[in-house]
């Protein structure tokens, strides 16, 4: 009996003990969550630091000001951007500029509508639409653009604003404190050293960020280089499709990006660039390139035109992959190219940083205060898992499109690049879906690898036609293996990437 009365009160203390600590716990933690909330209300009257005003920055502090909050956005040039990168909106991007409201920044720029995809290959053509989707709630059309110009667009929407203050400056570092971000160090325009100070720092300073370097171990791989140049007063005969040739070695691409004006843009090997000063590059389009490029139409005339004509204006830049990387420190995010990069084919960097911003806007928009680093920490790991199936989607689309287009003697490879423009050309249903994908309407990486299990079949089926025989069933399962490898790579990576951050929330 003495024995049991023991055991009781042991478990009884037990119980007890337990309970006082968990109590002491909740009540540390809410001390904490109290002072970080005091701490942000009397710090200043800034409550996000954005560095970096391009598409997305300027994007992000037009929603979150919208929320109320006190935005700070430091750009490093506030003159309008003369890049040739990022002029395709397509209709999942509108479609979340409409949901940020900003879709109105795609008027007053001469933008050009977006409705189809027209692929060329060995003198023969397709005009591949983008279809109605019932579950897409959006026009789907994209829009054709000067990147620059919709830049200043949506730096004019968020500056009108009161709660944003837009400032140009050069950011040379962030301020931390015990592995919290406070805020950043900067040069403003007068050449004066300053800093500033938030709960929050966004850093999405584009694919040459220099603070991306000091949050993240991460770093970017250089796969080619496009060369793109303006061909003036000049009209497409299709100024609605983007224009993609399935040139040697590497695509070429024209489309049109104002009323007058016709973009013209060729892929060249990353290790094989001719030289733009001395006139190579020049040669090298008019030698090489226009050949490829269809007599029908009007598209050799322009691409040709412009060489002749622009040859000050051509420009080259290197195409990029980088994976996101979640950031440990808190207090801060990364977002955009800084955040997350990949082979431009198939145009949808820009909706890729609006997806992942209506996501974050979204999740913070309930947070009454940003100085709550813990919460603020567990809302960027859920952004993390939530951006998932449209990133993966499009960062292995683009990725295994930018293999596949590749012109190469290896007969598996050609067959995989022949049973790719096959696929699309066929036109019927399944390209459709394609279509959806590609144009942002239906982001799933399910279906992604359904479509992508589809071409590879086309492309062992064009291998092993009229029949079959050793040599071609070698080169169809060297295809098969090829394809595995690709799809496997990336659904390998982001399946690990993300349990990574599953275990870590």
């Amino acid at each position: 009996m003495t024995m049991t009365y023991a055991w009781l009160w042991t478990l009884l203390a037990f119980v007890l003990t337990w309970m006082v600590l968990h109590l002491i716990k909740m009540k540390k933690a809410a001390t904490e969550d109290v002072e970080a909330e005091a701490e942000e209300r009397s710090d200043g009257a800034t409550d996000v630091i954005i560095v970096g005003a391009g598409v997305a920055g300027a994007s992000l502090a037009y929603a979150l000001a919208k929320d109320g909050r006190r935005v700070h956005v430091i750009e490093r040039d506030l003159k309008e951007p003369q890049r040739f990168m990022g002029e395709l909106m397509q209709a999942g991007g509108r479609f979340m500029l409409a949901q940020l409201g900003l879709e109105d920044c795609l008027e007053e720029i001469d933008a050009q509508e977006a409705k189809s995809l027209a692929i060329y290959k060995d003198g023969k053509h397709a005009t591949l639409p983008f279809p109605d989707d019932k579950k897409f709630p959006h026009e789907p059309v994209g829009r054709l653009l000067r990147n620059g110009r919709l830049v200043q667009r949506l730096r004019q929407k968020a500056a009108s604003l009161s709660n944003v203050q837009l400032e140009e400056g050069m950011a040379k570092s962030l301020i931390e404190e015990n592995g919290v971000v406070k805020g950043v160090t900067y040069k403003n325009s007068a050449g004066e050293e300053t800093t500033a100070f938030a709960p929050l720092t966004v850093v999405c300073d584009g694919c040459y960020s220099n603070l991306r370097r000091s949050l993240v171990d991460n770093s970017e791989e250089v796969l080619s280089y496009m060369v793109g140049y303006v061909t003036k007063n000049s009209r497409l005969e299709d100024p609605h499709s983007l224009h993609l040739i399935f040139s040697k070695p590497l695509v070429c691409v024209i489309y049109q990006i104002t009323s007058d004006e016709v973009r013209c843009v060729a892929e060249v090997p990353a290790d094989s660039i001719p030289s733009i000063a001395n006139g190579e590059m020049s040669t090298f389009l008019k030698k090489s390139m226009a050949p490829q490029i269809p007599a029908t139409g009007n598209l050799r005339e322009i691409f040709l035109k412009g060489i002749e004509e622009g040859l000050p204006e051509i420009k080259s830049t290197a195409t990029k992959s980088m994976s996101a990387r979640l950031c440990d420190k808190r207090g801060v995010i990364v977002l955009g190219d800084a955040f997350n990069m990949r082979h431009p084919i198939i145009a949808s960097g820009m909706m890729v940083a609006l997806s992942d911003i209506c996501i974050l806007r979204n999740l913070l928009r309930p947070l009454p205060n940003l100085g709550n680093t813990k919460k603020v920490s567990d809302i960027v790991k859920s952004f993390y898992i939530i951006r998932k199936p449209m990133s993966a989607t499009v960062n292995t689309l683009a990725s295994i499109f930018s293999q596949v287009l590749v012109a190469t003697t290896d007969e598996a490879r050609e067959g995989m690049r022949q049973g790719c423009f096959n696929y699309l050309a066929r036109g019927d249903f399944k390209t459709a879906g394609l279509m959806t994908i590609l144009g942002g309407m239906n982001p799933h990486p399910l279906t992604l690898v359904l479509h992508l299990v589809a071409i590879t079949l086309t492309s062992m089926g064009h291998l092993l036609s009229p029949f079959p025989s050793p040599v071609r069933f070698w080169h169809s399962l060297r295809l098969f293996a090829w394809a595995l490898q690709m799809l496997g790579a990336h659904l390998v990576t982001n399946a690990a990437r993300f349990r990574r951050t599953y275990i870590a929330k």
